[in-house]
């Protein structure tokens, strides 16, 4: 009988574990940067826990080095710069609630809301909208870090950044749409566009190196660029972007780098997790200098 109750338990642990599995968009308080967090779980209530994260620890996707359950409670870490920051959450109707701490110190709280499905499909038939300049204006534009100003400027048609700027996003929001963009940089500088405020494409002086989730073009840390298609630092680079629901196309300087690929989530740049809304174009700011002379947004619309 012992073993028959132990084993019940086991099962009942088991069941309630796999909740937790699937992709979870974070919702942060008080997140320095406004930013919102992912995380991926896999095999939950199988014994083969497994986990993706992008949050503090860095930019980029990590694969978590240490997840496991204590309880009701999924607990992962990793370990950044001589800290130490772990992560529990717990799952409840439908939601994950958990919080920070770093070097045992609770730092910040979260709110996880599973991944939408989009029904949205390349290959329907989509009809072309009417193009608007994101450029033509100033005022369009808000910083996304909290309490920042808006430490970019428009001379002669040129949108250009200060050193360590914000980021910054357009007031209007768009759902499937193409974007034409043409920017410089300096050498070694490092950019970005994110659309929808949640996926970030890369711009990055990687003009000669192999090809990878850091290169100019790639869908940061999470999709590779085909080829190596950048232009040397200072010449004007052209992109073409295209994004219906999940699948994400990317064309550099007449070159396709990303062809229907699927968007799986967040980037480092997020800050909008409500994935089945249409959110805003942002542009990175707090890394190098970068001009755009051209940012043109179609959006694609349903035949």
């Amino acid at each position: 009988m012992k073993f028959l109750l132990i084993a019940f338990a086991a099962m009942l642990a088991s069941a309630g574990e796999k909740d937790f599995n699937g992709r979870w968009n974070l919702t942060v308080e008080k997140e320095p940067r406004g930013r919102a967090w992912w995380l991926e779980v896999s095999g939950a209530g199988s014994g083969k826990l497994a986990g993706r994260f992008v949050g503090a620890p860095g930019g980029q996707m990590d694969a978590i080095p240490a997840i496991a359950f204590e309880g009701k409670e999924l607990v992962w870490s990793f370990e950044r710069g001589g800290k130490k920051l772990v992560y529990r959450a717990v799952y409840d109707k439908g939601q994950l609630i958990g919080r920070q701490t770093v070097d045992g110190v609770p730092a910040l709280a979260f709110r996880g809301a599973r991944a939408p499905g989009i029904r949205d499909r390349e290959g329907e038939q989509w009809k072309r909208g009417k193009a608007e300049d994101l450029l033509v204006r100033l005022n369009g534009w808000t910083p996304t870090f909290p309490g920042r100003p808006l430490e970019w400027s428009i001379e002669n048609g040129v949108l250009k950044n200060k050193p360590k700027a914000s980021d910054i996003k357009t007031n209007e929001k768009y759902w499937n749409f193409e974007l034409d963009a043409e920017f410089r940089y300096e050498k070694g500088s490092n950019s970005g566009i994110g659309l929808r405020g949640r996926y970030e494409v890369q711009i990055q002086d990687t003009y000669g190196e192999p090809v990878s989730g850091h290169s100019l073009g790639a869908r940061y840390s999470r999709i590779v660029p085909k080829e190596n298609a950048a232009n040397p630092p200072g010449e004007w680079q052209k992109m073409e972007i295209r994004l219906v629901g999940r699948t994400l196309t990317v064309k550099l300087n007449g070159k396709v780098v990303i062809d229907k690929q699927e968007v799986e989530g967040a980037t480092a740049m997020a800050f909008d997790p409500n994935e089945a809304d249409p959110g805003p174009i942002a542009l990175q700011g707090d890394h190098g200098v970068v001009e755009f002379r051209k940012l043109a947004l179609t959006p694609l619309v349903r035949q």
